[in-house]
């Protein structure tokens, strides 16, 4: 008879999981065995922290859409999971953890590793149980993953390590637990909107003269839907973040990004509406959408729960975003007049404009924007490419262009530091032959470095660009910006990142000045298997927002003299374009 460990990889396998993401440990001897004798069904990939196996879950529900699935010990190891966790919650990626215990019947007995994972992970979860025994897992297990998948979130399974050794015993079954009650599928389909708000959202938008679209990840798969509104409303459109990959950055409607890793021009488009369509966004600064009275919304979002969240909408269209786009778009008629789309697409051509005076190739210190776009345009045309969250984020964000057919991938909501390298290791056990890239931090890097054999162990071909400043550059630009403090704390303690990943079996590679930018990441791009580039860049380049606001700019001009390296800083704000985005 098969034990509660085997009936749970089995119900993994019947799930169509491919990959479990984890770190092997004591308190889940029983699961490790059973995923070794079905190895030739279900992958284990072996990660060197648990925290990035939650990352590479997470990831690989993104980059997949299907179920990821991580694995982790009792005590330390399960709570290890949960930034990753969180990041899959604030994201609504459909995550299964997976955690061992100590022997049953030595919970709450203050033994070795005793931490009750059900009660660590309430708030993480949509689904959380306490496997009692074999015939409580058959049940559990597929309830689990239907949950998970259901309410795009965290599941969770706590085990103890007997119990997953316990073998299924129909005697010990209670009378209402029928074998087999559970069926191992997933039953879903397209929710559509109600007739009488697609008619309300169409007279909203059609009245409308200046219709600005916010788009984000729910967007994604539904860009030929989004593009043919866009054209009907003459409508540009915003990108959160996350929805980076719905258009191309070079399509003629888009706007880039929002926020204060934005453009100019999606700033001054949701600034000048009279109308905003959002879909697929829960963008969650508020600050950057239109005034509340000075434009009529419309959201499409696929979980009610988020319509309006951020923006007083009117109509409401709760549904998938391509069927929801399709339907509206038939109630839609064709705007007669560009001006506003016009305006919006000459505002981006300066902004380019700007992007490229800040990608100076000739000034030292070597400039980090122009490191990025380098490392961008290198980037082919199935590439998938992950970020961390730093001044890197901003970097990937305006400085490298995504073409179709590339992937993009960061912690959202979440926005936690060192999830570009895991996320990238996913996408490269997500999408075996595509070539992936990531642009991470030294601050986030740092964090998980030792991560970067786990690319070398499963030979993914990753390009990651380091952003080597020596300084937490996000951190020390909003201590300035935000309270009008000093930078402090933010210095940090060199590390050869070329060399460790030498020292790791894999290619190092650095670059220091501008005219080695070329010649390095040609050598870097036709190297095999995982390289790491080394960039170092100007720590005293700014941070700033598309437009700075006037309590950033009065706190910015408090802080400033009395922050360490204040003189190259503003020799540098003195520079095309920051004097502009200071000014502006």
């Amino acid at each position: 008879m098969p034990n509660a460990a085997e009936i749970l990889i089995d119900t993994l396998v019947a799930w169509d999981v491919e990959v479990v993401f984890g770190l092997p440990g004591d308190g889940i001897n029983g699961v490790m065995e059973a995923l070794r004798t079905r190895r030739d069904k279900i992958a284990f990939v072996q990660v060197r922290h648990e925290e990035s196996a939650a990352f590479m879950a997470c990831a690989y529900a993104k980059w997949t859409g299907k179920l990821g699935v991580c694995l982790a010990t009792s005590g330390p190891g399960g709570t290890h999971l949960l930034t990753g966790l969180y990041d899959a919650k604030l994201d609504q990626a459909p995550v299964l953890a997976i955690t061992g215990m100590q022997f049953h019947d030595l919970i709450e007995t203050f033994t070795q590793q005793d931490v009750d994972l059900t009660r660590v992970f309430n708030d993480v979860s949509v689904y959380n149980a306490h496997v009692a025994d074999a015939a409580h897992m058959e049940n559990v297990a597929s309830l689990a993953c239907r949950t998970a998948l259901a309410r795009k979130g965290v599941a969770h399974l706590s085990i103890a390590s007997d119990i997953q050794e316990q073998e299924r015993d129909s005697s010990k079954r209670s009378k209402r637990n029928r074998p087999a009650h559970t069926p191992q599928d997933m039953f879903a389909g397209h929710s559509v909107p109600l007739k009488v708000e697609l008619d309300k959202a169409a007279a909203i938008l059609n009245d409308a003269s200046r219709v600005a679209i916010l788009a984000g990840r729910g967007a994604i798969g539904a860009a030929a839907e989004l593009e043919h509104t866009a054209r009907l409303l003459q409508a540009p459109v915003a990108k959160a973040l996350l929805g980076k990959a719905v258009l191309p950055d070079d399509h003629p409607y888009t706007t880039g990004g929002i926020g204060i890793l934005g453009t100019l021009a999606s700033q001054e488009a949701m600034e000048s509406c009279d109308a905003v369509l959002i879909v697929g966004s829960t963008f969650p600064y508020i600050e950057y959408y239109p005034q509340p009275g000075q434009a009529r919304g419309v959201q499409i979002d696929c979980d009610a729960q988020r319509i309006g969240l951020r923006f007083p909408v009117e109509a409401g269209l709760v549904g998938d975003a391509a069927e929801t786009l399709r339907l509206l778009n038939q109630r839609l008629t064709q705007k007669p007049s560009d001006e506003f789309l016009h305006r919006s697409q000459e505002t981006m051509r300066k902004w380019r404009e700007m992007m490229r005076q800040s990608e100076d190739m000739q000034a030292q210190p070597l400039k980090p924007q122009a490191i990025a776009r380098a490392f961008g345009q290198r980037l082919a045309n199935d590439t998938v490419l992950a970020t961390d969250s730093g001044q890197n984020t901003e970097l990937a964000a305006r400085h490298v262009d995504l073409r179709s057919g590339q992937a993009f991938g960061v912690s959202g909501s979440l926005a936690s530091m060192a999830c570009g390298l895991a996320y990238a290791i996913a996408a490269g056990i997500a999408f075996p032959g595509r070539p992936i890239a990531a642009i991470v931090g030294d601050g986030g890097f740092a964090m998980q470095l030792g991560e970067f054999s786990t690319a070398v162990r499963y030979k993914i071909p990753l390009k990651v660009l380091v952003i080597k400043n020596n300084m937490l550059n996000q951190i020390a630009w909003e201590q300035m910006m935000f309270l009008g403090n000093p930078q402090f704390g933010c210095e940090l303690q060199p590390i050869d990142f070329a060399m460790a990943a030498e020292a790791m079996g894999a290619k190092g590679f650095r670059i220091e000045r501008a005219d080695q930018i070329e010649m390095v990441l040609d050598q870097a791009f036709a190297t095999q298997g995982p390289v790491v580039i080394e960039a170092l860049v100007d720590a005293y380049e700014p941070l700033m927002p598309p437009k700075m606001p006037a309590d950033y700019a009065k706190n910015f001009r408090q802080a400033l003299p009395r922050t360490p390296g204040h003189e190259r800083i503003e020799e540098n704000i003195a520079r095309e374009p920051a004097k502009s985005m200071m000014d502006a």
